[in-house]
């Protein structure tokens, strides 16, 4: 089978495009923008920063134990 994507005529990534049987007609644009909001804290680093942590995990392991040194919590 061929992994590449398939082209229409004029050059379209086929695979892009919507299929007629998807109807969005009635959906609620954000509707699950806030309750997402809510579980998520995204903070985002600096370039250099984010090239020493190649996780998140381990952005939140020195997170914590910079909190744990100063005596801040931790867990």
């Amino acid at each position: 089978m061929n992994d590449e994507p398939r082209k229409k005529a004029d050059g379209i990534d086929a695979d892009l495009e919507l299929r007629p049987q998807y109807d969005f007609s009635k959906g609620v644009r954000g509707k699950y923008a806030l309750r997402f909001r809510e579980g998520s804290n995204v903070v985002v680093l600096d370039p250099d920063i984010a090239a020493l942590f190649k996780t998140s995990e381990s952005v939140n392991d020195a997170l914590r134990e910079v909190a744990r040194s100063r005596g801040t919590g931790g867990a």
